[in-house]
């Protein structure tokens, strides 16, 4: 898909992740697929928060990369670290796209993560909770 000029917000230097989200549900090509996750590498928000690692639908999630990174936070990078932040990130909200909410469990994937600590605590594994809703949802699923 092209930049997403059209989502981003001078003021804040961020992108709204709600039109980015809603320009892949608008792509026909993509209609037929079950699920869509989209990645992008732009620093992602929505109103009521500071930044958001990601956010979904019930068709449609997307991730940002940008703060994955360590060196966003002028660390060096860790290529082991990003690839488990983003499969973590990617988890949780293709996760909400079966219909699972935020877990009370911090070491669940369907955590919420206030902060980059949150994502590395949980990692990108269910709960038995979480894993028995998510079995229930996605026979359910049309």
């Amino acid at each position: 898909m092209p930049e997403p000029d059209y989502a981003y917000h001078k003021k804040r230097n961020q992108y709204l992740s709600t039109a980015i989200l809603n320009a892949i549900l608008e792509q026909k090509e993509y209609a037929s697929y079950e699920k869509i996750l989209g990645i992008v590498d732009r620093d992602l928000f929505v109103p009521e928060l500071n930044f958001v690692f990601g956010q979904a639908s019930p068709k449609a999630a997307i991730i940002s990369l940008t703060r994955l990174r360590q060196t966003f936070y002028h660390l060096p990078e860790d290529q082991n670290l990003f690839r488990q932040r983003v499969l973590t990130e990617a988890v949780h909200e293709l996760g909400h796209t079966y219909g699972l909410g935020h877990c009370g469990n911090s070491r669940c994937v369907m955590f919420f993560s206030n902060s980059l600590m949150d994502t590395d605590k949980k990692g990108a594994g269910f709960c038995p909770s979480c894993k028995s809703n998510f079995q229930k949802l996605s026979i359910h699923q049309p």
